[in-house]
């Protein structure tokens, strides 16, 4: 008997406007991450970090699984970005805060 395994695929919008960026590694937490149907606990690629707020420092690069607690990610601190692309609008606060980050 063969051996099926059901494929999943993996959907990432791209946000970025340039191909010029810079990233940096990063301590992605895992405090307030709902878990999704598979129960996992994935930290979408987009996501303003530590929040979407003054204290903004950069934007997750790609997708982190943190179901088994913090991890590094990849952390956009520098380049353009394709603002209604983000799975969630910046704020006034966090666009001042990111000022190496250009929104078109």
């Amino acid at each position: 008997m063969p051996y099926v395994k059901p494929v999943e695929t993996a959907e990432r919008i791209n946000f970025l406007a340039s191909s010029k960026f810079q990233n940096f590694t990063y301590q992605v937490s895992d405090e307030g991450v709902q878990p999704d149907e598979r129960g996992r606990k994935i930290v979408k690629a987009g996501t303003i970090l530590p929040a979407n707020d003054s204290t903004a420092e950069g934007i997750l690069f790609t997708d982190v699984d943190v179901t088994e607690g913090p991890q590094p990610g990849a952390l956009l601190v520098e380049g353009y970005v394709l603002e209604e692309r983000l799975p969630v609008a910046p704020t006034a606060d966090a666009k001042a805060a990111l000022t190496k980050i250009t929104f078109r």
